[in-house]
C-alpha cells in the first residue's frame, strides 16, 4: 500500500462520522429504491405466475341465463381457444357466533373435472365430490376470517331455500385476488367470501340445467380483444348479457395493477431526493476537505504525485463513502422488500410470493448511487486537480467582511455579540446556507407523505360514508323488481327508512373517448345518498340530464352542457343522449347518476328498482338482516359499517409500514444534513472558535455561536418543508389518481407536527454530537503564528 493510499483510509477514519451520515441518506436512497422496483417484479411476476398456472381468462362476461348450445357459436368467433361457462349466484350466509349480515358469490364447478379457466388454489382439504349438493370450497381469507376449516358447516339461502353446506376444502382464485362484495369499494371477509359448488346440483337449484349465466374465455395469442368482446356482446345480447369485459378491466385484476404503478412511481420519486441530497453533502464535504487540504496537495505534487493520482485519491474517498451506503443499503432494501411483498400477499390474496431481486436493479442502485456522487464532486475534485503546489502552499485568501444588512440598519444594538456573529455567518455564506436549509427541508416535507396517507383515507371514507351515503344496510336484488317491493321491507319492525335505487351497466361514449361503468339512477328527495359538489356542499340531481362524478369529467373531457351518450348494457341496449349538468364529488369508482323515474322512462322498463338503502334502527339490525335474507327477491345485504371497520383492518399493516419507512427515511436525511452542516461549520471555524476560548469565551457561548447558525436554519427550513411536503403530497396524489379511487390532499396540523418534530429531533442529537468535539478545540495551536 503506497502512502497517498495510507493517507486515504487515515482520512475516512478521520471523517467516520461525517462519512456515515452520508451514508446513511445513500443507504435511504439505494433501500427504497430496491425495495420499490424488487417488490414490483415480485409482484408482477408472481401474478404473472399465478394467472398462467391457474389459467385465468382474458374475457369474461355475465348475463341472465343462456342454454348450453350457444357455446358453439362463442368458440366459432375468431381467436377464441378456450371458452367455460358457469352457473354464478349471490347468496346470504350464516354463518354461527356471528351476527352481522354475510354474503358471497356461488360458482359451479364441472362435476367430473377440473374448471378450464381460473382455476382454484386449493389450499386445504380435497376437491368436491360429483352431485354432491352440500359440498363447497371457501375462499382462504374467508374462512381465515371466520376460524373456519375443512369439515365445519354454514348455512346459505339458495333460491329462497336454507341449505346446510359442508366445507370439503379452502383455496384461492385468480379471479378474487381482491374480494370485493358488490356494491363495495373494499375488502371485509367477515362479511363477503367466495364459494365453489358442484355444477349439477347448483344449477339444479336455480333452474340452470343445461345452461349458465357467466362465461369466460381465453384467446389465442394476437387476437384483437375487442373485436371478440363485440362479437361476444352480440351472441349474449338476446340472452340478457350485460357487456363482456376484457382482463384489464376485471375489478381485481385492476386493483393490483393501479398497486403495480404506485410502486413504480415509488422507485422514481423517492430515490432521486436522497440521491440528490446525497450529492449534495459529499460535494461539500468534500469541498472543505480540499480546502483544508491545501497545503498537502501542495506537497503530494511537489514530490512528484500527477493531478491524476490526486484526482482519484479523492474519487476513490468519494466511492469508498458510496459503497458503504450501497451495501448496506441493498441488504437494507431487501429486507423491506420482502416485508412488503409478504404484505402484498395478504392483501391481494395471493397464494405464494415469488421474491425476485434482479441482478439488474442492484446494478442501477449502484450506477445510479456512484453517477450521482461523482457528478457531485466533480467541481471540488477538479479544483484539487488545478491546485498548483505554489498556490497550494499559500494561505486561503480571507473572506472580505462588510457591513450585514443587521448592522446598516442599525438594528445590532438588539442583538449580543454571539447572536450578531451568527447573523453575520449566515448572510456571508449566503449560498451554503442556503443549500442546507434546503437539505433540511426536504426530510421535512419527506416526513410529511406518511401523515398525509393516513389522513387522506380518513377523508376519503369520511366523505363518501358519512357525507354521502347514509344507509346502514344496502339490499341487493336479485333482477329489476317493482318499486311495491319497498313496502314490505318498510314494514320490517326497525327500519325507519327505505330507498329505492336503479342500477344499470353501461358504457359512456364522448367524441372519441369511452368508458365502461354504470348509471345509478336514484330518488329526486333521497334522504339516505347525497351528492356533493367541490366544497362538499350537497346538489340535487336534475329531473332531465346526468351528474356524472368529477375524474369521469375529465377522463371524457365533457364539461356541463354537453351531451352524453350511453350505450345501456341491459334489456334492449338502448342508446340515449343525454345531457351533462353537473359533476360531483367522489373519491371511490366513476359514476353517472340521474334521476330513477327518468332513467326508467328512458328504459321503458316501468317503476322497477335494483335495490334499496335501508336506515334501521341499531337494536333491530340483526332481526332485520334476518328478514331480508329470507325474501326471495333479495340476492344480498351488505352493511356499511362493517365494510369500512373490514377496510381499516386491511390498511392498518399498510400505513404502519409507510409511516415507518418514511419517518426513518426522512430522520436519516434530516439527521445526515444538519449533522454534516454542523461538522463541517466547526472545521470552518475550528480556530476561530479556539482564539474566543482563548479570548474568555465560555463553552456554552463558543457553542451558542456555532450551534445558533445551525437553529437559525434548522427554523427557517420547517416552514419551507411545509411548502416541499405540500408538493410532494399533491404530486403523490395526482400520481395516485385512477378510476378506482382518488386521493384527497389532506394535511392536518399533527401532519406537520410530526414532520417539525422529527427535524429538530434530529438537529437535537447532532448538537448533542457536536457539544462534545468542542471540548477538544486546540486552543494552544492558536496562539501560534500561521504562516
Amino acid at each position: 500500500m503506497n502512502a497517498i493510499d495510507i493517507k486515504l483510509w487515515r482520512e475516512l477514519w478521520n471523517m467516520r462520522m461525517q462519512a456515515m451520515a452520508i451514508a446513511m441518506v445513500i443507504i435511504s436512497g439505494v433501500a427504497i429504491f430496491i425495495m420499490s422496483l424488487s417488490t414490483y417484479d415480485s409482484l408482477y411476476q408472481t401474478r404473472e405466475s399465478y394467472y398462467r398456472d391457474n389459467h385465468f381468462a382474458d374475457i369474461f362476461a355475465s348475463l341472465k341465463r343462456a342454454p348450453l348450445s350457444v357455446v358453439k357459436s362463442i368458440e366459432a368467433i375468431p381467436g377464441v381457444d378456450k371458452v367455460e361457462t358457469r352457473v354464478v349466484t349471490y347468496v346470504n350466509l350464516d354463518i354461527s357466533g356471528y351476527d352481522d349480515p354475510v354474503s358471497g358469490h356461488l360458482i359451479s364447478e364441472p362435476d367430473n373435472s377440473k374448471s378450464l379457466l381460473n382455476q382454484i388454489y386449493l389450499r386445504d382439504g380435497h376437491t368436491l365430490e360429483a352431485n354432491r349438493d352440500n359440498q363447497i370450497i371457501l375462499s382462504e381469507e374467508f374462512a381465515d376470517a371466520h376460524q373456519l376449516k375443512p369439515g365445519d358447516k354454514l348455512k346459505a339461502t339458495i333460491n329462497g331455500r336454507s341449505k346446510n353446506l359442508t366445507i370439503v376444502g379452502t383455496g384461492l382464485s385468480p379471479e378474487y385476488i381482491y374480494q370485493i362484495a358488490p356494491g363495495a369499494m373494499f375488502p371485509d371477509y367477515k362479511s363477503y367470501g367466495v364459494m365453489w359448488m358442484a355444477r349439477t346440483p347448483l344449477a339444479s337449484a336455480y333452474d340452470m340445467k343445461g345452461a349458465f349465466n357467466n362465461v369466460s374465455l381465453t384467446l389465442s395469442k394476437g387476437t384483437n380483444q375487442q373485436d371478440v368482446i363485440d362479437e361476444l356482446d352480440n351472441i349474449l345480447a338476446p340472452y340478457g348479457g350485460v357487456g363482456a369485459y376484457a382482463r384489464k378491466d376485471q375489478l381485481s385484476n385492476r386493483f393490483l395493477s393501479e398497486e403495480l404503478k404506485q410502486l413504480q412511481n415509488m422507485a422514481t420519486m423517492f430515490p432521486i431526493i436522497f440521491f440528490g441530497v446525497a450529492a449534495f453533502l459529499l460535494n461539500v464535504v468534500i469541498s472543505r476537505l480540499i480546502a483544508l487540504e491545501r497545503e498537502q496537495i501542495a506537497i503530494l505534487k511537489a514530490f512528484g504525485y500527477s493531478n491524476l493520482a490526486i484526482g482519484l485519491h479523492y474519487s476513490k474517498l468519494v466511492l469508498m463513502i458510496v459503497s458503504i451506503g450501497i451495501l448496506f443499503g441493498i441488504a437494507i432494501g431487501i429486507w423491506m422488500g420482502q416485508g412488503l411483498s409478504g404484505l402484498y400477499m395478504d392483501i391481494y390474496s395471493l397464494p405464494y410470493m415469488h421474491y425476485l431481486l434482479e441482478p439488474s436493479v442492484i446494478a442501477s442502485a449502484a450506477l445510479v448511487s456512484y453517477g450521482v456522487a461523482l457528478i457531485g464532486t466533480l467541481h471540488a475534485v477538479n479544483k484539487a486537480v488545478r491546485l498548483s503546489p505554489a498556490q497550494g502552499m499559500r494561505a486561503e485568501q480571507p473572506t472580505i467582511y462588510r457591513p450585514t444588512v443587521v448592522e446598516k440598519l442599525g438594528l445590532q444594538k438588539h442583538f449580543s455579540q454571539p447572536s450578531r456573529m451568527v447573523l453575520r455567518h449566515i448572510e456571508r455564506r449566503p449560498f451554503k446556507s442556503f443549500l442546507t436549509t434546503l437539505g433540511i427541508s426536504l426530510a421535512c416535507g419527506i416526513m410529511m407523505v406518511s401523515g398525509f396517507q393516513e389522513g387522506a383515507i380518513n377523508e376519503m371514507v369520511d366523505v363518501q360514508y358519512n357525507m354521502s351515503q347514509h344507509e346502514d344496510l344496502m339490499a341487493l336484488y336479485a333482477e329489476p323488481t317493482s318499486t311495491r317491493s319497498l313496502y314490505s321491507i318498510e314494514n320490517i319492525q326497525g327500519v325507519e327508512l327505505a330507498e329505492g335505487f336503479r342500477n344499470v351497466s353501461v358504457n359512456l361514449k364522448y367524441e372519441h373517448r369511452s368508458y365502461r361503468t354504470s348509471v345509478k339512477g336514484v330518488e329526486s328527495n333521497q334522504a339516505l345518498t347525497r351528492l356533493l359538489d367541490s366544497q362538499l356542499e350537497p346538489i340535487q340531481i336534475p329531473e332531465q340530464g346526468v351528474i356524472i362524478t368529477d375524474y369521469l369529467s375529465e377522463q371524457l373531457h365533457i364539461q356541463p352542457g354537453d351531451i352524453l351518450t350511453i350505450q345501456v348494457l341491459e334489456g334492449n341496449r338502448p342508446m340515449l343522449q343525454v345531457p351533462v349538468i353537473g359533476t360531483a364529488k367522489e373519491y371511490l369508482g366513476l359514476n353517472v347518476y340521474m334521476q330513477r323515474n327518468t332513467l326508467n322512462r328512458l328504459l321503458k322498463e316501468g317503476d322497477v328498482i335494483s335495490g334499496a338503502y335501508l336506515k334501521v334502527d341499531e337494536k333491530y339490525q340483526k332481526p332485520v338482516y334476518n328478514e331480508l335474507k329470507n325474501m326471495p327477491r333479495i340476492a344480498g345485504v351488505v352493511e356499511q359499517k362493517s365494510a369500512i371497520e373490514g377496510f381499516y383492518e386491511t390498511m392498518d399493516d399498510t400505513i404502519l409500514f409507510f409511516s415507518f419507512i418514511s419517518t426513518l427515511l426522512g430522520g436519516s436525511i434530516a439527521f445526515g444534513v444538519v449533522y454534516n452542516s454542523m461538522r463541517i461549520a466547526l472545521s470552518e471555524r475550528n480556530r476561530e472558535l479556539a482564539s474566543l476560548r482563548v479570548l474568555g469565551f465560555h463553552r456554552s457561548e463558543i457553542a451558542y455561536i456555532l450551534l445558533g447558525e445551525q437553529a437559525v436554519l434548522t427554523l427557517f427550513a420547517i416552514p419551507i418543508g411545509f411548502v416541499i411536503g405540500n408538493g410532494f403530497c399533491a404530486y403523490l396524489a395526482m400520481k395516485f389518481d385512477s378510476d378506482l379511487y382518488r386521493i384527497p390532499l389532506i394535511l392536518d396540523n399533527d401532519v406537520y407536527a410530526m414532520a417539525a418534530l422529527v427535524v429538530i429531533a434530529s438537529s437535537l442529537l447532532s448538537a448533542i454530537m457536536i457539544w462534545r468535539n468542542l471540548a477538544h478545540l486546540d486552543m494552544v495551536a492558536v496562539l501560534k503564528a500561521k504562516e
